[in-house]
């Protein structure tokens, strides 16, 4: 499995849609002021390049790992 971690706000609704098409799971995590929230989507490794590529034409920037990013982790990277 692959875990993309996107910003809330960098993506429409119809392109969240899409990607939940192609992802295996779909977690929102949600903080408070002054920090964005993020879709994390677990992504199964044969639609792997699926997901990079529609990522890569819908220009949304993503960060990948092959483990889950845990919540502490999300603030770390936002601080």
């Amino acid at each position: 499995m692959w875990y993309f971690t996107i910003k809330q706000q960098a993506i429409k609704n119809l392109q969240y849609q899409q990607m939940q098409k192609i992802a295996g799971l779909t977690e929102v995590e949600i903080f408070n002021e002054p920090y964005e929230n993020y879709c994390l989507f677990e992504v199964a490794r044969e639609r792997y390049r699926e997901f990079i590529d529609y990522l890569d034409l819908e220009g949304i920037a993503y960060e990948v790992s092959p483990d889950k990013p845990t919540r502490d982790k999300l603030l770390d990277s936002m601080r």
